[in-house]
């Protein structure tokens, strides 16, 4: 049974999954609350099957500077290393 993480984690187990991969807290709580709120709407969740629109604005969403100036390999790189 995962630990309860207080009131701003909305799915504890994914989190801590998330955080035992590497994730950090931040992006570990992003992605459990998106989760469990229902906005994860990628049709995939595989980075490499994802348009390059898609990844444009995933990582406008996220933040990362420069981002107009990579193409796909580079987009999927910078989010993943976010």
């Amino acid at each position: 049974m995962a630990k309860d993480h207080g009131p701003q984690i909305k799915n504890d187990k994914l989190y801590e999954d998330l955080r035992a991969d590497g994730a950090s807290k931040e992006k570990a709580a992003r992605i459990a609350n998106a989760k469990a709120a229902g906005t994860l709407d990628h049709e995939s969740t595989r980075l490499e099957d994802r348009s390059k629109d898609e990844l444009y604005d995933e990582a406008k969403e996220i933040g990362i500077e420069g981002r107009s100036k990579l193409d796909k390999d580079e987009l999927i790189d910078a989010i993943r290393e976010h």
